[in-house]
């Protein structure tokens, strides 16, 4: 990590130690990595803690800035109430971050005893979760990046800014594991991120098929780019549709058989990802893998992947955003997201990273008829 700008945090004595309070999802959790780098650059010395929940817990594994992990294993609960809040008051904390703005974050920053909680505003917080924080930001546009709205912390504590950065790596083991996992594999590989926890996000498998087509230079018209599919146990069922729709064309499916941990290690090996608003997106980003992202019910707005904003795609219609979890319409913004526009995206992504294009312009999905 590069040293951070000579300027004094704050205006008091550095804190010796800091909680984050971000339990998930797995996107936050990655975007909330910026944060604590810049934490780690401001006061070096303090002794640094998240609190967590299994599922994201492994983005936080081995990190370097990170000094200890809370773990609350929300599955047991309510039996694993007491050891974890009973943890959070040992920490004596000085400092403690609700970047949750629930009611249960509140509540663990609330019960940590910390002089200084510091929370979202009033306008931004759900579940009167405001009311426990000390101390609260400056209100942040709704619709702005989630990345930003962390790094809002930072500006609060009177931190120096300096360059985005996630710390994220892979230790030599899992990098041999990846090594294993992608054997035979061709380069260059295209990473096709299948799944997301909202099925309102999710492409279709026709679709991605078509994507696959496009880019594999089976006709000379591809970039020849080898498919990976890469998603959890939830989105086996997905991968065999992709499958069938790809006809018995060469790739890899992985689909039910990586962790995210081993998506540390497999995405510095893609040339290329693609797929809807989840995790493994902003994983992909975080290592440094263009990513071409898919959004239906979401918003790039707010959640794009960082360095990568430019390859959002989006389909046109009145509804979007919605944020809702199933869409009552059969995903018709997913389906206004044409393959070829994905392949366009895609092809200008491999040509930023090999340098072919100095530059890429913004590629939106153009307005469709509806099927």
């Amino acid at each position: 990590m590069a040293p951070a700008e000579t300027a004094e945090p704050g205006n008091g004595p550095a804190p010796k130690r800091i909680l984050i309070v971000l339990l998930g999802a797995i996107g936050d959790v990655v975007r909330a990595l910026a944060l604590l780098g810049r934490i780690r650059r401001g006061w070096p010395s303090a002794h640094i803690a998240w609190a967590v929940e299994p599922k994201s817990e492994p983005i936080l594994r081995h990190h370097p800035w990170l000094d200890e992990i809370i773990l609350f294993d929300r599955g047991r609960v309510p039996y694993s109430v007491f050891p974890f809040l009973s943890r959070i008051r040992a920490g004596r904390f000085d400092v403690v971050l609700d970047l949750q703005r629930i009611l249960k974050s509140g509540v663990i920053s609330r019960y940590s005893g910390a002089p200084l909680r510091l929370g979202f505003a009033a306008s931004n917080a759900k579940e009167m979760n405001h009311l426990f924080s000390t101390r609260q930001i400056e209100s942040q546009p709704e619709m702005s990046l989630k990345l930003f709205q962390y790094q809002a912390f930072a500006d609060a504590l009177g931190l120096p800014r300096c360059e985005i950065e996630f710390g994220l790596a892979a230790t030599e083991e899992e990098r041999a594991r990846a090594q294993e996992l992608l054997r035979g594999a061709p380069r260059p590989i295209l990473g096709v991120i299948l799944g997301s926890s909202w099925p309102s996000r999710v492409y279709f498998p026709e679709s991605i098929a078509a994507v696959i087509r496009g880019l594999s230079g089976k006709n000379g018209a591809g970039s020849g780019l080898f498919p990976v599919l890469l998603g959890g146990p939830d989105d086996v069922a997905l991968a065999r549709a992709v499958a069938d729709n790809l006809r018995g064309e060469p790739m890899l499916d992985l689909a039910g058989r990586t962790s995210l941990r081993d998506l540390i290690a497999i995405f510095p090996e893609c040339a290329v990802a693609f797929g809807p608003d989840s995790g493994p997106m902003h994983i992909a980003a975080a290592m440094g893998c263009p990513v071409v992202s898919l959004w239906g019910s979401t918003s790039p707005i707010r959640s794009a992947p960082w360095g990568f904003e430019q390859y959002a795609l989006r389909g046109e219609i009145p509804c979007h955003p919605c944020y809702l979890r199933r869409c009552p319409i059969g995903r018709e913004c997913m389906h206004r997201i044409s393959p070829e526009a994905v392949i366009e995206a895609v092809k200008a992504a491999v040509r930023m990273r090999t340098g072919e294009a100095s530059s890429a312009a913004c590629v939106r999905a153009p307005a469709g008829e509806s099927r």
